[in-house]
């Protein structure tokens, strides 16, 4: 067992970083290196010590683990975090992506580096927070604090429509998420408690799991975001750095994703069974629509984020199927997005840094100048088509797989969205790195640096290792999965009897 507080070392590590680069001194220059080194070596040094909690942790138990709890705002409220096999993986993903964010943002970002990088250390924070949190109110916070660091780095380094497309953002996000806030206070009314794991253990009356699940589901619809509140997502794509898309579709998305398996399903399982329909029917509309909008797209990152709502997509469907398949595929899909969509937008950031424009009609060619590039970027289009092989299939797959079972027509549907992904992921790559090299500006340009090599390489790696060898995910989640889909099939099973034997 591990003795020491590692979640909360894990959750806080980064803002000790930040403070340091705060406190840090010296001319802009050298102000400017020692910030990137610091938050470069906070971020690998987290991800070091987020290791520890997976060589430990125990995938064969459903309970919470590295549990942490101690008294925080009266008697109601504590300071309780741990994890299962439900949020670790996040905790991963996140602690695991950072350094990357920082690497491909050391060249870019030229202007208040100092801020920049702090605001990154405490987005780290506030997201493994959100995944580790096991008191409503706690969650809340980390949820809601995560839009402070992003509104920034979107509004102050983005691009030319940045202002918009953060306050665009901001209020979306923040109006679904002040329905939350009621409903969670609605659950302490009910429950006198806030705590998560013993919310999860009672009975919440039929009337109120209603209310409640429609206001969690506004909060973290808007966050994945689901069609028709998904409007957001493409502007914050296009005008953030390339960091801040990174870190926007592959872990800010999840915390939706989160939400529906952390609270809608275990709290509000007759209510989930009831509205699963209506999560099918948005589901079915949002793979199929972002993927024929993202087929009209002139700007590479806007139609990454038109795939990006098809993909999550296939989450809520998943999720919402209360199947095994279902829900570990969703899980697992959203690991492999985060990876593909991440390294995506790392590949536009890499020809982006060149030439300063996202337009597809001003690439073409590439292939004939930067070999290596096209050879990532072919590997990263395929996972995001679900090419079998490549961590993208799997999730795929098991989602598909799982929501057949329930709902053909949902899964009828969601295969079209399969083949429309092959059709404008393959156009893009036509476009971008075939065909002619016949622009003046590409006679020049140079393939991938060591640098860039060093974000991408191993985000190949783990895209083909998932694609093949899956198991760690599905693994290190199975336990949990298995307890979800039970108490979910539970809930339900005897509500049908009672209506029987009335």
């Amino acid at each position: 067992m591990v003795t020491w507080p590692i979640l909360s070392v894990t959750t806080f590590l980064p803002v000790l970083g930040a403070l340091l680069i705060y406190l840090s001194r010296g001319d802009d220059e050298i102000a400017q290196r020692n910030s990137r080194w610091i938050a470069l070596w906070t971020t690998i040094v987290v991800f070091a010590i987020s290791l520890i909690m997976v060589w430990r942790f125990d995938a064969s138990s459903t309970a919470f683990q590295f549990v942490e709890k101690t008294p925080w705002l009266g008697q109601a409220i504590n300071y309780h975090m741990g994890v299962d096999g439900i949020s670790l993986p996040f905790v991963i993903l996140t602690t695991a992506l950072m350094p990357f964010c920082i690497l491909a943002s050391w060249k870019s970002i030229t202007v208040r580096v100092r801020e920049y990088m702090m605001a990154f250390l405490v987005l780290e924070t506030l997201m493994i927070g959100t995944f580790s949190a096991l008191d409503l109110v706690l969650f809340y916070l980390f949820f809601e604090g995560g839009l402070i660091p992003m509104f920034l780095i979107i509004g102050v380094w983005g691009g030319p429509r940045r202002v918009y497309a953060s306050f665009k953002f901001f209020l979306y996000t923040l109006l679904g998420s002040v329905l939350m806030l009621l409903a969670i206070m609605a659950l302490y009314w009910n429950a006198g408690t806030t705590d998560i794991p013993t919310l999860m253990k009672t009975a919440v009356p039929r009337g109120l799991q209603t209310w409640a699940w429609l206001a969690f589901f506004a909060s973290f619809a808007v966050k994945m975001p689901m069609w028709p509140v998904h409007t957001w997502l493409p502007d914050a794509h296009v005008e953030a750095p390339t960091a801040g898309s990174v870190i926007l579709a592959a872990i800010l998305l999840k915390m939706g994703g989160y939400g529906f398996l952390r609270f809608s399903l275990p709290m509000f399982p007759l209510a989930s069974h009831d509205f699963a329909p209506l999560v099918f029917s948005l589901s079915a509309i949002a793979i199929v629509y972002t993927s024929l909008v993202a087929l009209m797209q002139e700007d590479i990152k806007k139609l990454i984020a038109y795939s990006s709502v098809a993909h999550m997509g296939f989450v809520t469907m998943g999720i919402f199927a209360g199947t095994t398949q279902g829900i570990a595929g969703g899980i697992f899909q959203m690991i492999s997005h985060g990876i593909v969509s991440g390294a995506l937008f790392l590949c536009v950031g890499v020809v982006y840094d060149r030439l300063h424009t996202r337009e597809i009609a001003a690439y073409g060619g590439l292939v004939n100048r930067m070999p290596i590039y096209a050879l990532v970027f072919l590997v990263f289009t395929m996972a995001n088509v679900g090419l079998p092989g490549t961590s993208g299939f799997v999730g795929e797959f098991l989602t598909l797989l799982g929501t057949f079972k329930v709902s053909v027509a949902t899964a009828t549907a969601a295969t079209l969205g399969v083949i429309l992904s092959a059709g404008y992921a393959l156009w893009l790559y036509r476009k971008v790195v075939f065909g002619v090299l016949d622009k003046p500006q590409l006679a020049g340009i140079k393939d991938m640096t060591f640098r860039e090599g060093l974000i991408l390489f191993p985000l190949v790696f783990l895209t083909i290792l998932f694609g093949i060898y899956p198991k760690p995910v599905l693994d290190m989640s199975a336990a949990s999965v298995q307890q979800i889909v039970d108490n979910y099939a539970r809930a339900v099973t005897a509500v049908k009897a009672a209506a029987v034997l009335q």
